[in-house]
């Protein structure tokens, strides 16, 4: 393939970080070319296999509706959406990060979320209220919770679909099934990449290069060297491509590592799923409404506190303990009580299920559990409910238990209405948190000096430092949103 005179500027991957530096890219009149390892059927990256929450900063039902104008006001008079303020925003990202998270990274991804969200509905995004997954209805209206409020229409596939569209629409070009294997430095800086398609090997001259191709999740070495043993045995939720190409690029000519290697986005998935992702499954392998029942783990006992938060605000992180049980598994336990609450996730085809009208009866039902402690664990936990305080799903209700080792802080609903559910549950990989230095400013990759590459950008998974120990949900979107703009900016 021969470049223009006009040298494009090279996009390395095709997720949502990818098309949002594209689109702003072009925007300034730059030509534009993706670079997608996967062939097109399996393109996107992590982006396709998402339900496709994000979360953004919103003052009130106005700045809603300028991002979704398909709302009606039938909807918004049946509906307390609330706010999520910039406070709030910055609340959560410091608290679950245990106050880690880069300063100047988190400024500019909560600052400039609810205008990247303008921005990308000017582009012909659309967006949709979170109504299955984020709200309960409770004395005829719908609530939200936990702060995210707002997905992309048509989930992580129709997210793809638009980006897609609307890049072609706006002459960007996509090559497909082509793996940028390195970057082309002249010690001083980026101007091109090599890539590999199909048995040929070939340079591509670039103006600038943006490196949006993921984290290492999906290369079971990289994952076993730095997030520790035993992570060769996770499932990995969405792409196989994501193998750590464009962080070990970077890093040959001397790019800065940075954050939490050791950390990663890892939830409760199903036990039997596959290797990788499944698109004809998509997100459906997880299994997030946990607050409402108990985890037991193969010696029959539970080993976490189900209700410490809303499930935005747990799940990113419970994949690595479940992981750390024996057996590296977990069943989730329901009763009828709760069961009208549980995501549609825990109704489809391809599910590890069992269950049984009696306690005793689910015991011996329970793979790989311990029948005898099962049974005497569910009696210590109905025991300790606080049964004189109000169930409530969409707060933190203060419904708990007292007494126990490991005592459920909210929503604990005893287990003995039959008949009971369980759900086998082990831990699914969906991004790394370690990855590369960038400016928050521009988005431009840092050399090990802390000094600015020419000519190569960085936005989505691989950037290292924005993510510590946990994530709240629906945050890598608008990251991956954010930065993504901003180093499709300035590269052009």
């Amino acid at each position: 393939m021969s470049s223009s005179a006009d040298k494009p500027v090279v996009i390395v991957g095709a997720g949502n970080a990818a098309f949002c530096a594209a689109l702003a890219a072009r925007e300034k009149g730059a030509e534009v070319l993706i670079l997608e390892r996967a062939p097109e059927e399996e393109s996107g990256g992590n982006s396709r296999f998402t339900a496709g929450a994000i979360r953004c900063v919103y003052n009130g039902v106005d700045d809603l509706r300028a991002i979704m104008p398909d709302l009606t006001d039938e909807e918004v008079a049946r509906t307390d959406f609330g706010t999520y303020t910039r406070e709030q925003f910055f609340d959560d990202m410091f608290r679950v990060t245990q106050f880690r998270t880069d300063p100047a990274l988190c400024e500019r991804l909560v600052g400039d979320s609810l205008d990247t969200m303008r921005w990308m509905r000017g582009k012909g995004l659309r967006f949709a209220p979170i109504y299955g997954r984020q709200a309960f209805k409770i004395d005829g209206k719908f609530k939200f919770w936990g702060g995210l409020t707002v997905e992309f229409w048509g989930g992580g596939p129709g997210l793809i679909e638009q980006h897609t569209a609307i890049a072609k629409k706006q002459g960007i070009r996509i090559e497909y099934g082509t793996r940028v294997t390195a970057l082309i430095y002249d010690g001083h800086a980026v101007t091109g990449v090599r890539v590999k398609r199909g048995a040929e090997t070939y340079d591509i001259a670039a103006k600038s290069v943006v490196l949006c191709s993921g984290g290492f999740e999906s290369n079971t070495e990289w994952r076993t060297r730095y997030l520790g043993p035993g992570w060769e045995l996770a499932r990995v939720r969405g792409t196989r491509f994501n193998t750590g190409d464009g962080i070990r690029m970077a890093l040959d000519i001397g790019a800065s590592p940075a954050g939490n290697w050791s950390g990663c986005h890892a939830v409760g998935w199903d036990f039997n799923a596959p290797e990788f992702g499944d698109l004809t499954v998509g997100d459906n392998f997880q299994k997030h409404s946990y607050p409402f029942g108990i985890m037991v783990n193969a010696t029959g006992r539970r080993f976490v506190d189900e209700g410490a938060d809303f499930r935005n605000y747990t799940y990113a992180k419970y994949g690595r303990v479940i992981l750390n049980q024996p057996g590296q598994m977990a069943w989730q336990i329901f009763d009828k009580k709760v069961t009208h609450l549980l995501r549609d996730e825990y109704r489809i085809k391809r599910v590890t299920k069992v269950s049984a009208n009696s306690i005793e009866e689910l015991a011996t039902k329970l793979e790989g559990v311990d029948p005898k402690a099962f049974v005497d664990e569910i009696k210590a936990y109905n025991a300790a409910v606080k049964r004189d305080v109000p169930f409530n799903p969409n707060v933190k209700d203060a419904r708990g238990t007292e007494g126990l080792a490991v005592n459920k802080t909210n929503w604990a609903n005893t287990i003995e209405d039959g008949p009971f559910e369980a759900y086998q549950v082990g831990c699914g990989i969906t991004f790394t948190f370690g990855g590369l230095r960038i400016n928050p400013e521009s988005g431009q990759v840092l050399d090990t000096d802390h000094i600015e590459i020419p000519g190569l950008y960085a936005a989505g998974e691989l950037v290292g430092g924005i993510f510590y120990f946990n994530y709240p949900g629906g945050t890598g979107l608008m990251s991956g949103s954010v930065f993504g703009r901003l180093a499709g900016d300035h590269a052009a």
